[in-house]
């Protein structure tokens, strides 16, 4: 039987254990999951603060995916399911500003690999001023 082996991403992973008593991902055999990332800087400092521009936010967040996978042992080459989660820019929308960049650094990180994808729209995220989380799955070794 597996073990579950909890992992806490060094800087801001050990910020948020502190504050809020939870870790950024969790490996059980092969499988990762980890808990949703956003685009908030190493050094988390309460308030947190996000870059003022969205494509920055977005792409801060991937940067902080790929650091909580290699925590757990795992890499984009590894993941095969990802939820992003938008407050809109627009009612009822979440638009192509987000779109257009969350699907770059798809193409950029996993290359011609493409797992499962789901975009949620919500009303808000964990943080004031928070725009976008990422959450994925990971399956380590997995192969196309």
């Amino acid at each position: 039987m597996s073990r579950a082996t909890f992992t806490t991403t060094p800087g801001y992973g050990q910020t948020l254990f502190d504050a809020l008593h939870y870790r950024q991902a969790v490996r059980v055999g092969d499988r990762v999951e980890i808990s949703g990332q956003g685009g908030w800087s190493s050094e988390l400092t309460f308030p947190v603060r996000f870059p003022a521009s969205l494509a920055d936010e977005i792409v801060q967040a991937f940067d902080n995916v790929e650091r909580t996978l290699a925590t757990a042992g795992a890499s984009w080459t590894d993941v095969i399911a990802v939820d992003t989660f938008h407050v809109p820019t627009a009612r009822d929308t979440i638009g192509d500003d987000h779109t257009r960049v969350v699907v770059e650094q798809l193409r950029e990180r996993m290359g011609d690999r493409a797992s499962v994808w789901t975009q949620i729209g919500v009303a808000a995220l964990g943080a004031p001023g928070m725009r976008v989380e990422i959450r994925v799955t990971a399956l380590v070794g997995q192969e196309d």
